[in-house]
């Protein structure tokens, strides 16, 4: 048996300096909380949240349902998460304020989760 063995080729890291440039992160993200495109996103999460809430809350048999209730009370954190979440947005946009911390972005990401998460509780 003549079979070919595998050749290895090393291959140079890249310099770990700054010569090849600063790195560069993206500064307009759709939908990022403090933009246009954020107010938008939260307007409409807080419209069919509370869409939703009224409509299950309006039916016949809503409290026989203990599941039904707890599904009503998760949109209705959601729908709250979401206002205070839009009244933000207004205010940095009014005030032309930047929400782009690091510490506001993991206080959105961690509240979304939550809420997120009371849904499969």
């Amino acid at each position: 048996m003549f079979a070919s063995r595998p050749a290895v080729h090393p291959v140079e890291a890249p310099p770990l300096t700054e010569a090849a440039g600063p790195r560069v992160r993206m500064k307009h993200v759709q939908g990022m909380p403090g933009t246009p495109g954020g107010l938008v996103l939260r307007l409409l999460q807080f419209v069919f949240a509370a869409i939703a809430v009224s409509v299950m809350a309006s039916t016949s048999d809503f409290h026989e349902a203990t599941a039904f209730c707890y599904l009503v009370l998760a949109l209705g954190l959601q729908s709250l998460w979401s206002l205070s979440l839009l009244v933000l947005d207004i205010y940095a946009i009014l005030v032309r304020r930047s929400l782009r911390n690091d510490k506001v972005i993991r206080l959105f990401t961690v509240g979304d989760g939550l809420v997120d998460a009371s849904y499969l509780l």
